[in-house]
């Protein structure tokens, strides 16, 4: 199922959400074109576990880019498919977010989020060496967000393999559903030797998407929500 629109409308213009998906993209074709090293990038910008878990032991030991490696892995992608699914679902979900957070508290909540997906994979599977990359995790935070602040909305998803079918599934079904799924094959990854199942970091996905959930009551809306209409894409 892909979200192609939903039903609420923002009051605000997305400065932060179109920012965030331009940077990814950039981003991304640099990875394109640094192609023939492209593993070299990775192990320097994306989070490799057992690296992390063993700068916090022992800092002194690497580089101080080890810390940095939660918010520059969000903004690397392993592929076409990775980086367009995750950029739709921050297209569609990610501006009403902000719109109720605001810009800096939007920019904020995203990379606490993506902080905490990080930490809950970590912590699943700390002696992992295959990199972490992408902005699922922080998007599962979006997620998150979203379905406290517009759980009746209505999401335009195309049904795969169906692209020509369009249905309008309620948000709390359809994202109370992707959460299901998350947690179910995180906890099928458990004991395998790689906790990202796949090359799916499941525990990041469930852990920004609590993350968003409980941050929301931090991060308190600015202002009401507003109602919600006809899904738009």
């Amino acid at each position: 199922m892909i979200p192609i629109g939903d039903s609420v409308r923002t009051r605000t213009f997305p400065y932060v959400n179109i920012a965030i998906i331009i940077a990814s993209f950039l981003v991304f074709f640099y990875e394109v074109g640094f192609a023939s090293n492209i593993n070299k990038l990775f192990f320097d910008w994306a989070v490799v576990p057992a690296e992390l878990t063993d700068y916090l032991d022992n800092p002194g030991d690497h580089s101080l880019r080890v810390l940095f490696t939660p918010i520059t892995a969000m903004f690397l992608h392993g592929g076409w498919f990775h980086i367009g699914g995750n950029m739709i679902f921050l297209w569609v979900f990610g501006d009403n977010v902000e719109d109720a957070l605001g810009h800096v508290g939007y920019l904020a909540f995203y990379c606490f989020c993506g902080i905490a997906a990080t930490a809950a994979q970590v912590w699943v599977d700390p002696n992992s060496s295959v990199p972490m990359v992408g902005a699922s995790g922080a998007i599962a935070g979006v997620l998150g967000a979203y379905l406290v602040l517009y759980p009746r909305a209505t999401i335009a998803t195309l049904i795969m393999p169906f692209f020509f079918w369009t249905a309008y599934i309620p948000a709390f079904l359809l994202i109370g559903f992707w959460f299901f799924i998350q947690l179910f094959n995180g906890v099928a990854s458990i004991g395998y030797a790689v906790g990202a199942s796949e090359g799916v970091a499941w525990w990041a996905h469930v852990g920004g998407f609590v993350a968003g959930f409980l941050l929301l009551w931090l991060f308190r809306p600015r202002r009401p929500s507003v109602g919600v209409g006809r899904p738009r894409w």
